[in-house]
């Protein structure tokens, strides 16, 4: 019961619109493609809402070199609404386009400029890491402080204890075996990062609703990581399985026919994990956005139709946020499975040699 009144008073709010609301967003149009990749994408603002006729945005420093140098000012400065020619006006010259090749990006002339700006994605960066290291720090600290015979840690530290100790023994350990602590640290990291990104990215408001992992750079960088250290740290064997497997030799030479193919095998991993996570997240914010944005599409048909849809919207909405919480928990934990076992994968040793009786 105590869930019950937050959810009728969500849904009250819906049941708001009126008649003559519905008329006027028929006549406008609902900019579904707009609102999706306006929630995606990267941006050098972070829309809240609209109060009103007021949105309600943090605006965010803007970092870029142009053709007069480099300037540093506020991205406030730049105008709310585009102009003829697609191009939100701002200073020295400058401009963001919201359309073409170029959308989303400050120009100058029609030409991209050098942007090192702190745009939505890094804000939403530092917050989930500032919150990754409290998640750790914390429960570090209480281990400094006690010994192994203590008793064990209630609350959030209990919590973190049991929680990093599921991932180190179920994942890690029973992956790599006696190899795990050499990469438990940078595992449990891409464990806990994607988990704590992907958990801030279900929130709906501030500090969440910022989608990290569903931004292509975030995972490339993730794979990028798993890929060097895969490679830098791989034995002598690995690498010989890869240029000289044992195979054939018509197989080998001398057309190098295996040897492509684990050659190219090696980067087919990587992408892999950047692909699946990225295109995952993604898709349930997609989801997510597109089952809200029904209701204003069937008020765009009748009103009667979109006042029906409310509930309908409400429920599957609710649904979908609370099953892609479990989404979020599986793609940290298919990150980190994969990667200790790419990691495993290139720590092979010589086979030993078959005794014959």
């Amino acid at each position: 019961m105590k869930y019950f009144k937050p959810l009728l008073c969500i849904v009250l709010m819906l049941f708001a619109f009126s008649p003559a609301q519905a008329t006027e967003e028929k006549k406008e149009g609902v900019d579904l493609q707009g609102i999706l990749f306006g929630h995606i994408q990267d941006s050098h603002e972070w829309h809240i809402m609209d109060w009103g006729d007021t949105p309600v945005v943090i605006h965010l420093p803007v970092i870029v070199k142009s053709s007069t140098g480099w300037h540093v000012f506020c991205s406030s400065q730049f105008e709310h609404h585009a102009d003829a020619n697609g191009l939100k006006q701002g200073p020295y010259g400058l401009a963001i386009a919201t359309e073409g090749d170029n959308e989303g990006k400050i120009v100058e002339n029609g030409e991209p400029v050098l942007d090192i700006s702190i745009t939505k994605t890094v804000v939403v960066l530092f917050i989930d890491s500032i919150l990754l290291l409290l998640c750790v720090l914390i429960p570090a600290r209480w281990c400094r402080k006690h010994k192994i015979d203590d008793p064990a840690p209630k609350g959030f530290t209990g919590f973190m204890h049991m929680f990093i100790m599921y991932v180190y023994n179920d994942i890690i350990a029973s992956i790599l075996g006696k190899e795990a602590p050499k990469y438990a640290p940078y595992l449990l990291t891409c464990f806990f990062f994607i988990f704590v990104a992907n958990v801030m990215g279900v929130m709906p408001f501030p500090p969440g609703g910022g989608n990290l992992t569903g931004n292509i750079a975030c995972t490339l960088f993730l794979a990028l990581c798993t890929f060097i250290i895969t490679n830098v740290t791989g034995t002598k064997e690995y690498w010989k399985e890869i240029f000289w497997p044992d195979v054939p030799t018509w197989l080998k030479a001398p057309v190098p026919l295996m040897p492509f193919i684990e050659l190219f095998g090696i980067f087919t991993k990587p992408l892999a994990l950047m692909i699946r996570l990225f295109a995952n997240m993604m898709a349930g914010h997609a989801i997510a956005i597109s089952l809200t944005c029904l209701i204003f599409v069937m008020y765009g048909i009748h009103a009667a139709a979109g006042t029906a849809m409310i509930p309908v919207s409400v429920a599957m909405s609710i649904f979908m946020m609370l099953l892609e919480v479990l989404v979020c928990f599986i793609q940290a934990m298919v990150f980190t499975m994969l990667s200790a076992v790419f990691i495993s994968l290139a720590h092979v040793h010589e086979h030993e040699a078959v005794v014959k009786e």
